[in-house]
C-alpha cells in the first residue's frame, strides 16, 4: 500500500464520458506490462469490460462471479468486475476500493473519483507513466481485488 506521493501535476480528463486520460498516459510498452501484471495477480482473468468501452480490459476472479456487496464492483448487478484497465489510447483503470483509502490515493495525487460513482468507492487510477509507477500502480489494482474478495 503506497504512501508516496506521485510527481508532478494530475493528468487532465475527460469532461463527457466516457471518463478517459487525455495527458500523461502510459507507452503502449509500459500499458502492456501494466495489463500483463494486473492478469498475473493469482486468481485474476481477462474478459471483456460490462460497463467500459470494447478497448477495456476487465479483471474478473476466476473463483466468484458474484459481488459480495455492490460497492466492490464497477458493474453492480452483473459478473463482478473490480477493476477494468483501459485501452492503450487511455491507460487509466477504474477500480473500486474503500472510501477511505480512495481518498487517501486521491489525497497522494493516484487517483480521483470516477466521474460516474455510485457508491464512493470507485476510483479513477492514472496510467504509470515509469516503472516505480507501474509497481505502485499494480499493487493498488492488488488492493482493489483483495477488497473484492
Amino acid at each position: 500500500m503506497t504512501s508516496t506521493p506521485r510527481p508532478g501535476p494530475r493528468p487532465r480528463l475527460s469532461d463527457t464520458g466516457p471518463q478517459r486520460q487525455l495527458t500523461q498516459r502510459s507507452t503502449p510498452e509500459l500499458w502492456g506490462r501494466l495489463l500483463a501484471g494486473a492478469l498475473a495477480i493469482p486468481g485474476v482473468i481477462e474478459g471483456h469490460s460490462q460497463v467500459s468501452p470494447a478497448s477495456s480490459r476487465a479483471l474478473f476472479l476466476v473463483d466468484r462471479e458474484a459481488e459480495r456487496d455492490p460497492q466492490t464492483s464497477l458493474a453492480s448487478g452483473r459478473r463482478l468486475e473490480p477493476v477494468h484497465v483501459h485501452g492503450v489510447d487511455d491507460t487509466s483503470i477504474h477500480l473500486c476500493l474503500p472510501a477511505e483509502r480512495g481518498a487517501v490515493l486521491d489525497s497522494l495525487g493516484w487517483a480521483e473519483p470516477h466521474q460516474y460513482g455510485d457508491h464512493g468507492t470507485e476510483y479513477l487510477v492514472y496510467g504509470p507513466r515509469d516503472d516505480a509507477e507501474l509497481a505502485i500502480v499494480l499493487g493498488i489494482v492488488a488492493e482493489s481485488i483483495a477488497f473484492a474478495r
